[in-house]
């Protein structure tokens, strides 16, 4: 495929909205504000946003320059370059959203399914909720519809189904974070809940919390899998890159810190502004899909059902826009390297990674062995699709981003990267972002990376926590 006949983004605000659609997903609403929670409030704020701009936005910037130069998908990309002995990066990347997709798109469908149960006013789906994702055929049944829309939007092209679906869904994804903010801050206790948010606590910054912060920061911003190598084949040249890559980092940081201001005051009202009871509330797939329906359920039936409702939807746009830039990938791939037609490489990729994410659907509950799949000497027993999440998100992710680091600095060379972020940006002087940018990714990011990919696999694999000796 030449540049001549390529898709691209219509505009550069339908390149950011898809960019920033890929970064914000579901870890946005269900992690971070918890995070930060435990991680000493504004203190672990601070030091999250400090990540985002000095590691995560540097190799964000060499994703987008890789993919707009070549034109091409992750595999493609590194090999048009002239360095075909790297391309085992593109396979990484492919690799990792491959199988990130097919965990990924099994929560959306729990997403999905309770977005449904609000809508019916069944307030006790939380404490159904081992029962309802142990029913394999409901399960699936809502995957599948999760994924078949992600394959419709991808099969329609780049300016015709992504940006066009990125156009729609960001914009209402952020009406409706900032409705649910608005009316969680009505909340009794509401206060009690900001308070223990952002109020800074320093003494809670250990090794640790810096560690999470700075994973929660780069994978929060879908980096490492050649996501936006692949969104950045599709921009024009007149984008100024570097500008583009700044307004999506503060698009995805703002998203995820406007979550904690609608996901506390909900904390604080259960516990009726407890600091303590705050504190012993853990995030994730927990409280969103057990405790948040008895909340809802609580400010009376008719509010709750529309309250209810209103979340779980957002919870779906924000899968769906992942999902899409997730499928992306590796569709980029079949059509560049094997010269498929778009509808049908799409609609192949997506029935091959639903069928590989059915294990991860089953190992939930419904299957046993899949439950207790396997047992490593740091987090201990893990399902199926934990396990898969920790190969794919937490381990490939990092390594992606440290290989795309050194790849672009010493081995594309930074003469040539900072001949590409210059196109479009006008500019007869070098600024100060493209500066920045140059030094982080020689220097910066591949040791900060390299210690992450390191403290990860040490950590859990080995059960050897290296992190006090680190930090």
């Amino acid at each position: 495929m030449t540049m001549a006949t390529r898709d691209h983004f219509k505009s550069r605000i339908g390149f950011i909205l898809a960019a920033s659609g890929s970064a914000v997903g579901l870890g946005n609403i269900w992690k971070f504000p918890f995070e930060v929670g435990a991680g000493g409030g504004a203190a672990f704020v601070m030091t999250y946003l400090f990540f985002a701009f000095t590691l995560c936005f540097p190799v964000m910037v060499a994703e987008i320059a890789i993919g707009r130069k070549t034109q091409l998908n992750p595999v493609g990309a590194i090999k048009s370059l002239g360095h075909k002995r790297w391309t085992f990066l593109g396979y990484l990347g492919v690799a990792s959203g491959f199988l990130i997709l097919s965990f990924y798109t099994v929560v959306a469908g729990w997403a999905l399914g309770y977005f449904v149960e609000m809508l019916l006013g069944n307030f006790d789906i939380g404490n159904q909720f081992d029962a309802f994702t142990k029913d394999w055929i409901k399960m699936g049944l809502y995957s599948l519809l999760f994924m078949s829309g992600t394959a419709f939007v991808v099969s329609n092209g780049i300016s015709g189904g992504i940006e066009r679906a990125a156009r729609i869904l960001m914009p209402t994804l952020v009406v409706f974070v900032l409705a649910l903010v608005i009316y969680a801050l009505t909340l009794p206790n509401a206060m009690e809940g900001i308070k223990y948010y952002l109020q800074p606590d320093f003494s809670k910054i250990t090794g640790d919390i810096v560690y999470k912060a700075l994973g929660q920061a780069f994978f929060s911003l879908s980096l490492g899998m050649g996501a936006l190598i692949t969104y950045g084949s599709y921009v024009s040249r007149e984008t100024n890159i570097v500008r583009a890559a700044a307004v999506i980092t503060v698009t995805d940081v703002s998203i995820a810190f406007l979550a904690g201001l609608m996901m506390f005051p909900f904390v604080a009202y259960m516990t009726q502004g407890d600091p303590v009871g705050i504190r012993e509330v853990s995030g994730g797939p927990g409280f969103i899909f057990i405790t948040l329906p008895g909340i809802f359920e609580s400010l009376g039936h008719s509010l709750g059902m529309v309250i209810g409702t209103a979340f779980f939807l957002l919870l779906s746009f924000a899968a769906f826009t992942s999902t899409i830039s997730l499928l992306e990938v590796p569709t980029a791939y079949m059509i560049d390297e094997l010269k498929v037609e778009r509808k049908a490489a799409t609609w192949a990729v997506a029935g091959t990674i639903y069928l590989i994410g059915i294990p991860s659907m089953l190992s939930v509950g419904a299957v046993e062995s899949l439950k207790n799949f396997i047992t490593l000497p740091g987090p201990g027993t893990m399902n199926f699709m934990d396990f898969v999440g920790l190969i794919a998100n937490d381990t490939f992710l990092p390594l992606g981003g440290l290989l795309i680091s050194v790849f672009t600095a010493y081995v594309w060379k930074k003469s040539n990267f900072n001949k590409e972020i210059r196109v479009g940006s006008h500019q007869s002087k070098t600024g100060f972002l493209e500066v920045y940018v140059d030094i982080a990714i020689s220097h910066i990011c591949p040791i900060i990376l390299g210690i992450i990919t390191l403290v990860t696999v040490f950590r859990n694999f080995f059960g050897i926590d290296i992190i006090g000796g680190l930090f």
